[in-house]
């Protein structure tokens, strides 16, 4: 791990409060708020994601997979190289090896993830593909992305809670 990017530690904070922006829209269309962009050598970002998880109907809608994606589209090559992903929360294992097959230069992420993160299944990260290839970033407003999905998650379980005792309600009359 390192404890910046090439751009530096205060454009690290700019790209994270874009990928935060993201976040933000994933919060709105009620999805897991996690947010995404990749940014190119020259600090130029060349795209950006928000979970669509439940619109798509496709674990392949994490923010980092669409973000990853629309960088490939813009740059027209799938290899990108010098590009850094900026990310609120710690990459789960599918997008961590998307990231390093993409060659990637690193990845900033705000908040870990204690249940899908990348750190967490080592052993399923390609071995063709070293883990050192790849520079980490952790912890660049981790504080805010985790309130983020606090807030979120429990508003979750407060509408469930709410559907439940509606639903008891119902049933006792």
């Amino acid at each position: 791990m390192v404890d910046h990017s090439p751009f530096g530690q205060k454009k690290d904070k700019s790209f994270m409060k874009k990928a935060l922006a993201q976040a933000k829209k994933a919060y709105a269309t009620d999805e897991v708020p996690v947010g995404a962009i990749v940014v190119d050598a020259q600090g130029n970002i060349i795209g950006r994601g928000y979970n669509q998880v439940e619109k798509k109907d496709t674990q392949a809608a994490h923010a980092e997979m669409i973000a990853i994606s629309k960088a490939g589209k813009k740059k027209g090559d799938w290899r990108l190289n010098g590009c850094w992903l900026f990310v609120t929360l710690e990459p789960c294992a599918m997008c961590m090896n998307c990231a390093i097959l993409s060659r990637l230069e690193g990845i900033i992420y705000g908040a870990d993830s204690p249940l899908f993160g990348y750190q967490l299944d080592k052993d399923l990260t390609f071995q063709v593909y070293k883990r050192d290839t790849i520079l980490i970033v952790a912890g660049v407003y981790a504080e805010q992305s985790a309130k983020l999905l606090k807030d979120f998650f429990r508003l979750k379980r407060g509408d469930k809670q709410r559907d439940e005792e509606r639903y008891l309600a119902k049933r006792d009359r």
